[in-house]
């Protein structure tokens, strides 16, 4: 809506002005403000900030051009929109109404309805764009300021890089002999975890034929032993299981093809990881609720899909909150065809504005008083769910508990 202010002693002039203005086209709408004098004008004007002010040259208590000159002091530079309506034959005085700040002029009596809209129209326009280009070339100056100090920066920067790149040429040999000690390294390494985990078997099936055979030869009378032997036998199983997901993730990353997908049923699957975290569970009495409605199933890696649930269950409850009871909630869901695995927890969550860039890196902890570990845990979690195309978003706030939601692939194999 444009504003526009009538300044005319001349009741019939005024009521002719808002007749012909209240027929424009040019406008979606328009608001029009009257007044009979130069004191009246100045006060409306400072009043509703008109976009244009239609102003007659002959006024009772001053002239237009006087007028003129105070409206000038009221308005920012560059900003005043007036039309001088001037007797008929004054061409001078129109000259002398452009010179002075107004952008157009009307003959009273010498214009009609569509000469006075479009004049207005054009004055509006004018003005609109004079002030368009105003805050352009503000803007490209100071620009052009930070150029020249950018410039000044960019000049000492060279020098400074001249220096450090003589050093870094030194440096790089230095650092690529490093990065093919540190390649050997990682090939031995990868090597003895897949050693370790195959040569841990035989170890492991000797426990269990130990344990066969004293649970079938040996006979208990305190019914506290059964417990025991119950117990011993879970974590024989969680070894068991530990070691062959250890090989199987070493293997992932030894061998060029991908481990094969299969069907995994997540209730059976967080069963089986619930199981393995037992002790956990039951010395902080937590309480872990699965909501699976939205994905029963999905088509994964096991072996990596139950070490990203270990991860993400184990840290929940590793970095509980001491002042509560753990409450970890397990749930899966679509996501824009990308299956998703989301794990919260109320514990004592993080700073992701200070830690977020290394949530992901390994041997980066960030709450070390609260139990032991090697920050490895979120790392392979991130390289598994990387590896086939996923993603991990991550809400958190200290004190009150964190949200991993897991986009593990989508139907293009990326999500």
């Amino acid at each position: 809506m444009k504003r526009i202010l009538l300044i005319d002693d001349n009741p019939e002039d005024r009521m002719l002005y808002r007749r012909f203005l209240g027929q424009n086209a040019g406008f979606q709408r328009i608001e029009i403000i009257e007044a009979s004098s130069g004191a009246e004008g100045l006060e409306q004007f400072q009043l509703q900030q008109p976009d244009c002010v239609l102003l007659d040259y002959n006024l009772p208590d001053t002239d237009g051009l006087d007028l003129l000159d105070a409206l000038n002091e009221l308005a920012p530079p560059d900003t005043l929109c007036v039309v001088m309506i001037t007797g008929g034959g004054n061409e001078a005085l129109a000259v002398r109404a452009l010179n002075s700040g107004a952008l157009d002029y009307l003959v009273k009596q010498q214009f009609d309805r569509e000469l006075l809209n479009k004049t207005v129209l054009y004055a509006i326009e004018k003005n609109e764009w004079r002030q368009y280009v105003a805050r352009y070339h503000g803007e490209l100056q100071d620009v052009n300021r930070e150029l020249r100090d950018s410039l000044a920066a960019l000049t000492e920067t060279r020098q400074e890089l001249h220096e450090k790149n003589t050093q870094l040429s030194a440096a790089n040999q230095e650092i690529g002999a490093r990065n093919r000690l540190l390649a050997r390294t990682n090939q031995d390494l990868d090597n003895f975890v897949y050693a370790a985990s195959h040569d841990l078997r035989q170890p492991l099936n000797n426990l269990r034929g130990l344990f066969d055979e004293l649970r079938r030869s040996a006979t208990f009378q305190d019914p506290e032993e059964a417990v025991v032997l119950r117990l011993l036998e879970e974590s024989l199983h969680s070894l068991s299981t530990t070691i062959t997901d250890l090989a199987a993730v070493v293997q992932e990353q030894r061998s060029p093809g991908k481990q094969a997908a299969e069907e995994v049923a997540l209730t059976s699957l967080v069963a089986d990881v619930l199981k393995t975290l037992r002790p956990q569970l039951t010395a902080t009495e937590a309480r872990v609720d699965t909501d699976f409605a939205g994905l029963p199933a999905l088509s994964y890696v096991r072996s990596n899909l139950r070490t990203i649930l270990i991860n993400l269950l184990g840290n929940a409850l590793k970095y509980r909150h001491p002042a509560r009871v753990p409450h970890i909630q397990v749930r899966t869901y679509q996501d824009s065809g990308c299956p998703v695995l989301e794990v919260r927890d109320n514990g004592l969550g993080m700073n992701l504005d200070r830690y977020g860039s290394e949530l992901f890196q390994l041997f980066r902890r960030f709450h070390p008083q609260a139990g032991e570990g090697t920050g490895v845990g979120l790392f392979l979690v991130n390289r598994l769910v990387h590896s086939e195309g996923g993603h991990i978003a991550v809400e958190s706030e200290e004190g009150q508990g964190t949200v991993f939601r897991v986009f593990l692939h989508g139907e293009g194999g990326h999500c």
